[in-house]
Parts: structure tokens; sequence; C-alpha cells
């Protein structure tokens, strides 16, 4: 569904939303209500990748050895 969400909201300038979404067999308010959590998405994306990093560090810092409770037991140390 996704991806007929973002079909929708590259080719928007070039047809009627509305059009689209009869197209694809949608509905406008769904396609309304994905493109105003795409904030939302792309700030819990950036928190993970932020996230992710950190783990990476914690676990090269200790040259492989931490497993997940101590990676995790660092992170609320942090």
């Amino acid at each position: 569904m996704n991806d007929s969400y973002a079909f929708i909201e590259a080719e928007k300038t070039t047809h009627g939303v509305a059009f689209l979404c009869r197209l694809l067999k949608v509905a406008r308010s769904s396609f309304y209500a994905w493109l105003a959590a795409q904030k939302t998405r792309a700030a819990r994306q950036a928190a993970d990748a932020a996230l992710t990093h950190e783990i990476t560090v914690i676990h090269l810092a200790s040259r492989g050895t931490y497993g997940v409770p101590l990676v995790h037991a660092e992170l609320r140390r942090l």
C-alpha cells in the first residue's frame, strides 16, 4: 500500500490526487493520512539510525565482547 501512496505523491503534479486514488483504488483520506504521517516516519527512522550507531559504537568499543545485556546496560548509563 505504501508503494501506491508514494506513486500518488510522485505523480500528483502531473495528475490530480482524486484521479490517482480512483485509479489505484485507495481512499483519498488514507493518502492524506499517509502524507501527514510522513514526518513522523522520517523522525522515527532517524532515531532508529542514531540508536543503531550507538549500539555499534558500544559493541566495537568492547572489542565485540559485549552482548545484548551489557550493551543495554551501557545504553541506559548513557
